[in-house]
């Protein structure tokens, strides 16, 4: 390979507003950075100056990665004509590659789009009329502009095929997988966490956003079934939008009080050890493109729960306990059989590791520079 050319990813997402595919992005930049052939080159694509630094920590300052500022927001009509500017001004721009449906609808070059889930389409109750409708129309500018079409799993390959009617061939699957800090921590670790967080030795943990197909509300249904007759608080952590309060409504009206627990955000480095000292994880959603937590839960030797329903199963494999989203008695059954049963929260756990570490980062970016690759080759 002799002449030059460059990757760009766009990686204005990587940011808390976005906790699933800001964690996708960062996985996926340092991976690819990596393997890049001789004569490739990777430029990122950012908001700001802060938004580079913060990717640099992960990024070892690879010397075939350039950044760009790029200071219109994926949100903003303004990068329709900012974005496809800038990639006329990069060294040999060979592909661009946006992780969101909010793109740039014509870069003038081979384009590359992750499309993660159809959300606001199989689940339109969860999402507002005017959301739904920009969806609809977003995401299909998305899938025109795109050459190729990136999903993280089977399932969310065979939704894009059924519902919008995307050409297989167009479609390849790249899994995630849980970054490098997701490992189980030593006790001292896990012992830092609960104090910071005043946890009990004893929680089940949810570890998510608080969005409607997170189905909290029927985690806590399921758990004031039980919550007599265990130890075990709930925990639930990760992204809190303040526009969707039922669960913590639930959890007030039911009487549970503090043996529910709300954390709100955790940052990288207290995650692994909060999933490390969980007696079990739970994962009640009604639907995931993928479900990463699932799998930085068992990276942790965490016993996982979890929905039956769409990625899921190709995420946990047969290292998880499976229930119907909506069977609050069955959620509560599977809690029930890890809270009780140690021997099988072990069995769980050690399938749970194996399971993780089929999953990696450097072949999510070996898959996906074979995408970008198969559109100049």
């Amino acid at each position: 390979m002799t002449a030059k050319r460059t990757y760009v990813v766009d990686a204005r997402t990587a940011t808390p507003h976005f906790p699933g595919i800001g964690r996708y992005v960062t996985g996926l930049l340092p991976a690819l950075a990596a393997q890049l052939a001789p004569g490739e080159r990777l430029a990122i694509l950012c908001t700001d100056d802060a938004q580079v630094a913060d990717l640099q920590k992960n990024m070892n300052f690879w010397p075939n990665t350039t950044y760009f500022i790029a200071p219109d927001s994926p949100f903003s009509l303004g990068q329709q004509w900012s974005v496809p500017r800038l990639l006329r001004r990069m060294p040999a721009p060979a592909v661009y590659h946006s992780p969101y449906y909010l793109m740039p609808y014509r870069p003038g070059i081979p384009a590359v789009a992750t499309i993660h889930d159809l959300i606001p389409l199989l689940y339109p109750q969860t999402v507002s009329l005017r959301a739904r409708l920009l969806f609809r129309i977003a995401v299909r500018l998305a899938l025109r502009a795109a050459d190729r079409v990136i999903a993280g799993a089977e399932a969310s390959r065979r939704d894009l095929v059924r519902i919008l009617g995307v050409d297989p061939a167009r479609v390849a699957v790249t899994p995630y997988a849980a970054g490098p800090n997701f490992h189980p921590r030593p006790s001292a670790e896990i012992d830092r966490v609960r104090r910071r967080f005043d946890l009990p030795d004893e929680y089940i943990l949810y570890f998510g956003s608080n969005k409607p197909h997170k189905n909290l509300v029927t985690l806590v249904e399921a758990y004031a079934t039980m919550a007599a007759e265990t130890g075990a608080r709930l925990v639930i952590a990760g992204y809190w939008d303040a526009a969707y309060p039922e669960s913590r409504r639930r959890a007030e009206a039911l009487g549970l009080g503090e043996r529910v627990r709300f954390l709100g955000p955790v940052n990288e480095t207290d995650a692994p050890a909060l999933y490390s000292g969980a007696t079990c994880f739970v994962f009640p959603s009604r639907y995931e493109g993928f479900g990463l937590p699932v799998l930085e839960a068992m990276a942790c030797g965490a016993a996982v729960a979890c929905s039956d329903t769409s990625s899921l199963p190709e995420v946990g494999g047969d290292a998880a306990l499976y229930f119907a989203p909506e069977d609050i008695d069955g959620l509560a059954h599977a809690l029930r059989r890890l809270i009780s049963d140690p021997v099988l929260r072990q069995t769980l756990a050690q399938k749970g590791l194996e399971q993780a570490r089929r999953f990696s980062w450097s072949r999510t970016a070996t898959q996906t520079l074979e995408v970008y690759r198969s559109l100049v080759d």
